[in-house]
């Protein structure tokens, strides 16, 4: 996918059994961000770090989707133990991880094995691809966000 690409459409539940559709968030900027597992350590930070920032997030009218293969229930118990203030949504199928691109080649202890990426896109209020992080660092990741999001912002203000 390009950096201009369009979004690629998805429908999927949240751990509250919500549908939710890219057409949702027509007019607003979405971090559809991929991560491998509910409840492990570095999709613990980063969805924490996502969470602690999405007041800030909102600012610049960016909303924040977690996806995973993880199932509803999973979802549910994941973002009430650490009190998400965003949805999680289910791909048990890996249909829109695969869409994409967030499903590859991993590796781990010296072992290769195909597994979900931790990969996120921006996604433009129009629907199109504005930016990629491929990799992500947990960490980081809701502050480099911030950044492009300031940065896209006053692009947008000189333009106009």
């Amino acid at each position: 996918m390009s950096k201009k690409a369009k979004a690629p459409s998805f429908e999927l539940k949240d751990q509250k059994g919500k549908k939710h559709t890219l057409k949702d968030y027509k007019g607003k900027w979405l971090l559809l961000y991929f991560y491998p597992k509910d409840d492990t350590p570095g999709c613990t930070k980063e969805a924490c770090t996502l969470s602690e920032n999405f007041s800030e997030l909102k600012k610049y009218n960016a909303r924040v989707l977690g996806v995973s293969a993880d199932s509803v229930e999973s979802h549910k118990k994941f973002s009430s133990k650490y009190e998400l203030t965003f949805p999680l949504l289910s791909d048990e199928e890996k249909k829109i991880i695969k869409a994409y691109r967030a499903w590859g080649k991993k590796k781990f202890m010296g072992r290769e094995y195909m597994g979900i990426r931790r990969i996120s896109y921006l996604i433009s209020p129009t629907g199109y691809i504005e930016k990629k992080y491929d990799p992500v660092k947990p960490a980081f990741h809701a502050g480099e966000v911030l950044e492009d999001l300031k940065s896209l912002k006053s692009k947008c203000d000189i333009l106009s």
